[in-house]
This record gives structure tokens, sequence and C-alpha cells, in this order.
């Protein structure tokens, strides 16, 4: 860390007297691979082509994601781009609401805070709190990202109970699954939250550019000596797919206001008793089947 503090230092006084005013504008493709989520909701008898063709529609709507980054030297801003709903889309389950919805995402490295807004169920809720430290490891490979040159990085980070991307499809003992009574399979089969796991922690992969020296990223990744512009964890890959600097029209990079204020602990926690309470009632068959 003492190497990163010291480049990150060189890097932002050349930045020159004009730094106060510095600007950058950074776009982001998001993908998560959702290959076990459409194979485990496939597993029902009662789950037609139709009905599988609409899921993995659905899968890519919510897990293929453009977001942007406002930044200046302190701060910054992420926040989906806005799509139109596609026809079809409308009613029935949303998926959507369960992920947690999307928001404005702001940190400020310089206070080591930052704050969120999501949805969830249809309350609003402001998550705010102290930024994640991640105790990076810089490694000695490089790569081309469009026009910049990027180096790794890797660490290991804690991962948060609400973040839907990181579900993971339980790894069963396929010997005991044989021995298994048709009707049991049937119920675990139509029983959806039974068949996922949620990791503890996650190596992540970054790709970041000293040739941008702000301590940025998407989402709440930062402490590089260098604009991030790739991270991947395995399963989610965010792609930074242009970069603008000293952007003309500056934009006012201030943290959310609207929501019931919450820490990411006390978020977590509230996700995961609603979680819970769809389980028991997808064992008890009063609801959360999967379906068209």
């Amino acid at each position: 860390m003492n190497k990163i503090n010291l480049c990150l230092l060189t890097l932002v006084v050349a930045l020159g007297v004009n730094a106060q005013s510095f600007q950058g504008m950074a776009i982001y493709e998001s993908k998560t691979s959702t290959a076990d989520m459409t194979s485990g909701f496939s597993g029902s008898r009662e789950v037609t082509p139709e009905m599988r063709k609409r899921w993995e529609e659905r899968m890519k709507n919510m897990f293929e994601k453009t977001f942007i980054l406002n930044f200046d030297q302190t701060a910054s801003i992420y926040s989906e781009q806005q799509k139109l709903e596609q026809p079809g889309q409308e009613g029935g389950f949303r998926m959507g609401s369960m992920m947690g919805g999307g928001g404005t995402h702001y940190k400020n490295i310089k206070e080591k805070v930052f704050s969120v807004d999501r949805e969830f169920f249809g309350k609003e809720f402001l998550i705010k709190d102290s930024l994640p430290k991640l105790t990076w490891k810089l490694e000695g490979e490089s790569k081309q990202i469009g026009s910049y040159l990027c180096y790794k990085a890797t660490a290991i980070r804690p991962v948060e109970s609400s973040d839907f991307r990181n579900f993971r499809k339980k790894k069963e003992d396929i010997t005991a699954e044989k021995k298994q009574d048709s009707v049991k399979k049937t119920t675990q089969a139509t029983n959806f939250m039974d068949q996922w796991e949620m990791p503890s922690e996650i190596a992540i992969t970054a790709w970041y550019t000293p040739e941008i020296p702000i301590s940025q990223g998407p989402e709440n990744y930062h402490g590089l000596p260098g604009l991030i512009l790739e991270i991947s964890d395995g399963k989610t890959t965010i792609l930074c797919s242009k970069v603008v600097l000293n952007t003309k029209e500056k934009k006012e990079i201030k943290a959310p206001s609207k929501g019931k204020v919450v820490s990411q602990t006390e978020y977590d926690k509230i996700v995961k008793e609603k979680m819970e309470e769809m389980q028991e009632m997808g064992r008890s068959g009063r609801g959360f089947r999967m379906g068209g």
C-alpha cells in the first residue's frame, strides 16, 4: 500500500494547479454470467421452452447493463444508464425489485465514505457506510484497454449478502441425489431458493491505468494508482468502453439523499430476512414459484 500511495501522490501532483476543477466521465458495460441461474430454473418439469426463453431474456436484461461514472479528484457518482422497457416486459414477476434496483452509487475517497440508494420490494433505502478497504496486490502483468495501458491488481473482498450477482448454485452430492425419491426431487426443483448459496468472499481482478491518475473505479472499487478500467470477480465483469477527461459540462457530484438511512450491515439483514421469508413460502407452496 505504501507503493500505491506514493504513486498516487506523484500522479496527483502532476495534474497541476487546476486539479480542483478536474472532472472526467467513464462508461462501463457490466455483464454477469447467468448459466447456473438458467440451468437451475430449467430443473422443473413445469418449465416449457417458452418459459425458459423468457427467463433467459429477463436474466440478460438484469445482468447486462451500462453505467456512467462521473468523477473528480475525491468523489464519484456511478449510476445505471436507464433503458426503455421493452414490449412484453411489463407486469408479471419483476426480478429487478429482488435484485435491489439500480440507484446512484456515490463514494468519497477523501472522507472514505459511500452512499447508495436502493429500492427493495417497493421500499426505498439509503445505504450510508464507510468505504470497504481492499488490500490490493500489484501484479506484473499489463494489457491494453482501448488506448490505455493497464496494469493488473488482485484482491480478496467480503461478499455483501444483498448482492444477488454472487449467488451460485449449490454443489450437491450426486450419489445422495440419486437416492432421493421423486417427490422430494420435484419439491426441490420448484423451490428455487433452496438451490442457491452465497459465498463469504470472492477473488477480484482489476486492470487500472496510471495514465488517468485518479483512484476511482466502478461501484465501491478504488485505491489503485489509476482509474480502474476493468474489474472481474469470475461471474461479473465490468469493462470501460469510453473515457472523457476534463468534460466541458461539469456534473454535480453529490451523494443521494432519498430513502431510509441504513448501514450496509442493516440493509443486508433486511434483505436476508426477506429472502428467508420467501424461502419458507416456497417450501410451503404458498408462493414464489418460478414460471412465466
